[in-house]
């Protein structure tokens, strides 16, 4: 489950936090006084059983990022931009060299006495999995000024599976409105958090939504303390969305190569793939359709083969040569290669696997004429459409890749 229980999390964290000797408040806490409930979400039902597993081996660098987002009322451009944005933002991440394991994930916060104070996605490879949580995102409650940024900005630090590579990049974006509730007990101040993420090294970077001076001053205190960056942005968060005329055919392509997919193994990692197709028709449903197109992108990146076809996909681990078709059992097949012969699974495999290369280079073709038709047209708009909330995101991350050894051709 990507979703953690809030309670049960908590505990776990406060206690880790008291026996590391990391965050002294936390620690108090977990010692002295019981965990307070104060109202937060039903975790949301997740497609992984891992979503921490280890990252992909054969990749050669990692880059870890959570977006840690307010979700009050007075943010909604700001959601709908990252709605539209996420996938793009994926796809200029996946082209750094060395080629990097990307994963991603999410707090969203509120405030004590809204109808969650955090909700939180973690950190996985599966994209799609990020992008239904964010989806489900709507503004709302706040409306009193300061909210929970403490709480959020800690659960980012302490409750994701961070990667312990030393060279791997890790990056928070603290991105909001309206500062954080200073007077609440049993709350660990963004100060303290800042030390632990850097001891962690995590960078937090924050963009602020908007104009408030008391947010300005501890956003830039933040991202002083976090080693991370400041910038601001406007209230409905700047983000600029081309319509390209490739968009509803790419839509389209990502769609049919995710239903290629052919999870395998015993039933509860077939029903969890099973979930994934069911996740993924949602979103061709659901997702505007330029952040579909660029899904699609995404899809055939090395970075993105699990976010399109899962972690334990039949035909890509018969045809890589990772499994041995022979030594599967049949209940561990997919329901319809179970009543074939081997040789039949052999040329059904075969089948899927070629028609899946013609729509990963049609996606390949479609997509090298996307990006040139919205450089074309970005170039038109000039500044303006390098002030969003995207831009912001890649600008940053590409110089604090480059501290990392994690190089993006800027072309």
């Amino acid at each position: 489950m990507a979703r953690l229980n809030r309670n049960a999390a908590w505990m776990t964290v406060l206690l880790a936090g008291s026996a590391m000797g990391v965050g002294s408040a936390a620690g108090q806490m977990a010692e002295s006084a019981p965990v307070p409930t104060l109202g937060v979400s039903e975790p949301r039902a997740r497609t992984r059983a891992d979503p921490a597993a280890p990252v992909d081996a054969s990749s050669e660098s990692i880059i870890d990022v959570v977006f840690v987002l307010d979700t009050t009322g007075s943010m909604s451009g700001l959601i709908e931009g990252a709605k539209q944005k996420i996938w793009s933002i994926a796809n200029t991440i996946s082209t750094a060299q060395p080629r990097p394991t990307v994963r991603m994930g999410l707090v969203g916060y509120r405030d004590r006495g809204d109808a969650y104070i955090t909700t939180l996605t973690t950190l996985t490879d599966d994209l799609d999995a990020v992008y239904a949580d964010l989806m489900k995102f709507e503004a709302g409650g706040g409306g009193d000024g300061p909210e929970s940024v403490n709480q959020a900005l800690l659960e980012g630090v302490m409750l994701q599976p961070w990667s312990e590579d030393p060279m791997a990049l890790k990056l928070i974006y603290l991105v909001g409105d309206a500062p954080p509730h200073m007077d609440y007990e049993q709350d660990t101040k963004y100060s303290e958090t800042c030390s632990t993420a850097a001891a962690k090294g995590i960078i937090v970077n924050t963009i602020q939504c908007g104009t408030w001076g008391e947010t300005a001053a501890i956003w830039q205190e933040i991202a002083r303390l976090a080693e991370g960056e400041y910038f601001a942005i406007q209230q409905d968060g700047g983000v600029t969305v081309v319509a390209t005329p490739y968009d509803a055919e790419l839509a389209a392509l990502g769609a049919n190569m995710a239903a290629t997919a052919c999870g395998w193994g015993d039933a509860s990692e077939q029903s969890m793939a099973a979930d994934k197709l069911e996740l993924g028709r949602d979103i061709a449903a659901d997702a505007p359709v330029a952040a579909q197109a660029a899904r699609a992108g995404y899809f055939i990146s090395a970075s993105g083969k699990s976010s399109a076809l899962g972690q334990k996909e039949l035909v890509d681990d018969v045809t890589s040569g990772r499994v041995d078709l022979e030594k599967i059992q049949k209940d561990e097949l997919p329901e319809e290669f179970q009543n074939l012969t081997l040789e039949e699974q052999r040329a059904k495999i075969a089948e899927i696997a070629t028609e899946r290369e013609k729509i990963q280079k049609r996606i390949a073709d479609l997509s090298a004429q996307r990006e040139t038709y919205l450089k074309d047209e970005l170039a038109k708009l000039g500044a303006s459409a390098k002030d969003g909330f995207d831009s912001k995101v890649i600008d940053c991350l590409r110089e604090q890749a480059a501290k990392k050894g994690i190089v993006y051709n800027t072309k």
